[in-house]
């Protein structure tokens, strides 16, 4: 067991979780903070700025970002120790575009399975409109044996 999962298996918190096993350079990148770490909901915000087109757009490959951070790092959670969860599948449709302030990705599981898990991540602005609903598809397997 690694220290990671003795951190979930002792604490039950998914927060402390998510933070110890950490966001991975390109989320750190793009200003991805977790806010709320659990089994049926996940929450993460990433500021606007920085993570534009160049016509002042969010990027719709950072609502994507945001959205496999949250869909990875909850299916991971899932899998539990000695397993890993690995993305086959992603899609988004982007209904609205963002322009300033930050984003907030919120991510339910749609189903939670031994071998297969499925997360929607609905971002929304500061407002609260949806700009972006994504849907991950993650496999579950064994973690490759430590060398």
């Amino acid at each position: 067991m690694t220290d990671i999962d003795t951190a979930r298996d002792d604490a039950g918190d998914g927060l402390a979780w998510a933070q110890g096993r950490g966001k991975g350079a390109l989320a750190e990148r793009m200003g991805i903070e977790f806010v709320e770490f659990a089994a049926e909901r996940c929450v993460a915000t990433m500021p606007v700025e920085g993570n534009t087109q160049p016509v002042g757009l969010l990027h719709g490959g950072a609502y994507v970002v945001l959205g496999e951070s949250l869909g990875s790092m909850a299916a991971n959670m899932h899998a539990g120790p000695g397993r890993l969860a690995v993305g086959v599948d992603i899609n988004a449709t982007h209904t609205r575009s963002a322009t300033s302030g930050i984003v907030t990705g919120t991510c339910i599981p749609l189903h939670l399975g031994r071998s297969m898990t499925v997360h929607e991540i609905v971002v929304t602005d500061e407002q609260g409109r949806r700009c972006s609903t994504i849907r991950i598809t993650n496999m579950i397997k064994d973690a490759p044996a430590a060398s």
